[in-house]
Order: C-alpha cells, then structure tokens, then sequence
C-alpha cells in the first residue's frame, strides 16, 4: 500500500473535503492511501513552510509561501506533472487572482482547490430594514442606527490587523505598493489607520481578540452582532443549519461604491518536493480541483471551491444563500500580497504593529507607515530587476 500524507488547516472548511476527494481517490486507486493532518488558522496563516516539507506530500498553502517555497525548492512545480490543457482550464475559470497567486518565476506552485477575499458578513434578521453598505459612509451610518443591544465588528488579531490595512491601503491607493517591492504611500497609509481607528470604535469591544471564524461563530450562535465589513468568507457560515443562526455575505463597501482591493486569501493545494510517488499525487490534485468535482463533492463535503464554474453553479449557490454570486465581485476585483521569500515574517511583525498603535491610539500613524516601509526589505529577500 502507498501511504501519502498532507497538511491543512483545522476547519470543517480546510478539512472535510479533501477527506472526501481522499476516500474518492481510494476507489479509483486502491493501491494508495491518503491520510490528512490539521493545523490551527494561525498556524497555517504563520506556520513556516519548510517544517513541512519535508513531513507531507500534500500541503494546502497560503500563497504570501510561495517565494519562501521557490527559494529552498520546497514544492514541486506542476507545469510538468500536469496536463497542459487542465492548466490552462484552471487559469481561465480563476476566480479573481487564486490561480496567479500561486505561479512564481513562470511555474505553477498549486492550483486554487479554495478560493476566499475578505468580503463583508450579516445576519439579515439584525440587519432589519437597513440595506447592506457600500461605502464606508453607509457603514457608519448603519452603526450609528443599530440597537444598542446590536454592533458591527471586525476581525483585528495582528494577521488580519494586517489584511484589513491592506484591503483598505489597495482599495484607496493609486500606485501599487510592496507586492512589487515599492513602499506605500504615506498620505495613504496614514488616511486607512485612521478609517481602521474609525471603524473599531464602532464596532464591539472584542474585535481586538478575534479573527475571521471568531467572529462568524459568534454570529452563528449569538444575536449582538448584526455585520462585519471586511471578514474573510466562509461559506459553510451562510448554510442553513451549519450553526444555529444562518450568516449571510455581500461585498466590501468602499468609498467608490466598487468593492475594490480584497486581499485575497484561499488555500493552495501543492506537492511537496519531497513526495516519492508524484504521478499519483498529480492525479489527486487533478481530481480534486477539476471543475465537476469541485462543484459537487468538494463543496458538499463543506469545501469553498475555488474552480469558478462552482462560483456561478445555481445549485451550489442555492445551498449556501447565494454566498459565491454575492460575493465573486469582490474577490475579482482583489489584490494580492507579497509573496517574496522571508515575507511571513513582515506579515506577523506589521500585523502586532498596526494592531498595538490603533489599541494604544496614540494616533502616531505616519511614524507607523513609515516603520512598514522600512520593515518590507529588512525582512524580505526583493529581487532586484535585472538579475
């Protein structure tokens, strides 16, 4: 028997299906065996790469990994493991940028198996009569006529400290800043630490301690909050019945209406590059984000599919409250974060920064986007163009 192993996250979401693709693949390969570990979030979102490699044929990647993964030959690349024409079905049904986030120096790295953005999160039964907002104007009004037994809230532990920033600097910027290696603009940078400042005051006193799946059960099990504007999705949350209340989810308000810069998020599925049995391992990955598949068991088994035809599906989208069609536009629209080798690192210290200054609210901002500027290429490996 061939024993094949993997690494994902510890959520019904990062877990559930590729158990199910796993007992799948059993049946069409009898000769392999494909067992699954799970991490926390935070590990996954923080967890060095290299510390599995090495343990995993499989490992579902957050793709700020992949210049660290390029750098010390961690994953294998797929251009030569997989059919050319599935490639190039995977790259056109994208949602957004999932499939480009995961090429690095012209290979293929993973495929988008999930797809995720920060969207926004609600419960229509708190909401009442008040419409969804799309700009940040309508979001403090909303939070200024909710009852008082009834708040907004954000997800603020440092990661997604972070990925608020970075949604927000991407949505109200005009220049690209250090995905390329060019720093943010202060005057921008300045202007999203005081909207961040803005919208905590607003919303419930917890929103420090929480991340993305914090807050969503929290939705799901209690009625005190009724949104969250920027909360990466997570489709289980807006099936009825997944918790005892149903979580809905929309796009990203902003100041111009259009639900711009979503710092994208989603898992990768990948082969290590210390994976002895790669045909088989290439096979499952074929299976498991092919698009019949990722439309049907991996989305009844409470994966988020990241093959777009799931997204548009009417099916699915019926079964999850039309979370995929009510939110595609915001992750279409999205950005992507750096992914240079020694990147988590940036990502872990600016996350404790940006959340220790708008807890401390000492207001001391342009300091602050002057210190991440500086941090971006202490911490990370830039190639310079040319070499």
């Amino acid at each position: 028997m061939i024993q094949l192993k993997g690494m994902t996250w510890s959520h019904d979401r990062g877990i559930k299906p590729l158990l199910a693709a796993s007992e799948l693949f059993k049946k069409e390969h009898p000769e392999a065996e494909i067992s699954w570990d799970a991490r926390s979030l935070s590990d996954f979102e923080l967890f060095p790469l290299e510390e599995l490699a090495d343990k995993y044929d499989f490992i579902m990647i957050d793709h700020p990994h992949i210049g660290t993964a390029y750098a010390q030959n961690l994953l294998l690349p797929l251009d030569s493991l997989l059919d050319p024409e599935f490639l190039a079905d995977q790259k056109k049904n994208s949602v957004g940028q999932s499939f480009a986030s995961y090429t690095w120096e012209g290979k293929q790295y993973a495929l988008p198996a999930d797809a995720a953005a920060q969207v926004c999160a609600y419960r229509k039964d708190l909401m009442g009569d008040h419409i969804l907002p799309v700009t940040w104007k309508d979001f403090f009004s909303l939070a200024e006529s909710l009852p008082s037994s009834v708040v907004p809230a954000i997800p603020f532990v440092p990661v997604h400290a972070y990925s608020s920033f970075f949604t927000l600097c991407s949505q109200m910027g005009t220049e690209p800043f250090w995905s390329d290696g060019s720093e943010l603009n202060i005057e921008t940078g300045v202007k999203v630490l005081e909207l961040l400042q803005r919208i905590l005051a607003a919303s419930h006193q917890d929103s420090f301690y929480w991340d993305p799946i914090n807050i969503l059960d929290r939705m799901g099990e209690r009625s005190e909050i009724a949104y969250t504007p920027l909360c990466y999705g997570y489709s289980n949350y807006a099936r009825d019945g997944y918790l005892d209340h149903t979580v809905l989810f929309g796009n990203i308000p902003s100041d111009t209406g259009q639900p711009e810069g979503s710092m994208i998020g989603g898992v990768g599925l990948s082969i290590s590059s210390g994976c002895k049995h790669t045909e088989l391992a290439a096979s499952f990955l074929s299976m498991t984000t092919a698009a019949d598949f990722q439309k049907t068991h991996f989305f009844e088994n409470d994966g988020q599919p990241g093959h777009r035809a799931s997204w548009m599906d009417e099916k699915v989208n019926r079964e999850c409250n039309g979370f995929f069609s009510q939110t595609l536009q915001t992750l279409d629209c999205g950005s992507m974060r750096p992914r240079f080798d020694g990147y988590i690192d940036f990502q872990a210290q600016a996350g404790e920064m940006i959340r220790e200054e708008i807890l401390k609210g000492r207001g001391q901002y342009r300091a602050l986007v002057e210190k991440l500027n500086a941090l971006l290429p202490r911490l990370c490996r830039i190639p310079i163009e040319g070499e």
